[in-house]
């Protein structure tokens, strides 16, 4: 569900003081933009916050988040909207989340 290797990657990458900070911005980028995903969506809307979504959970280690985006994104790009799983996607952020800040205190 996370990809420690790349968290800590990044953390590394950024130092720990700012790895707090970036922590915070992307927790409040991404509820912000998820609000979208509990209203119904233009496919253009929903393709563009998808792939949004995607690329701030792989530069955190949200790696099942980001495959249901992805998922989701390919099926708003193609028309598919119906066929995405908002409820999944939610679901996996909300989990991963909790699971994230949950561990983040052990590991580093």
């Amino acid at each position: 569900m996370i990809d420690w290797t790349r968290v800590a990657r990044l953390r590394e990458e950024i130092g720990a003081d700012d790895f707090s900070e970036v922590i915070e911005v992307f927790l409040e980028e991404v509820e912000g933009e998820i609000a979208p995903l509990r209203q119904p969506c233009e496919p253009s809307q929903l393709e563009a916050v998808l792939h949004f979504l995607k690329g701030s959970a792989l530069n955190l280690g949200f790696e099942t988040f980001a495959e249901l985006c992805a998922d989701g994104e390919s099926k708003a790009a193609e028309g598919h909207v119906a066929e995405i799983d908002l409820h999944a996607i939610l679901k996996s952020y909300s989990n991963s989340k909790v699971l994230f800040l949950d561990a983040l205190e052990h590991r580093f």
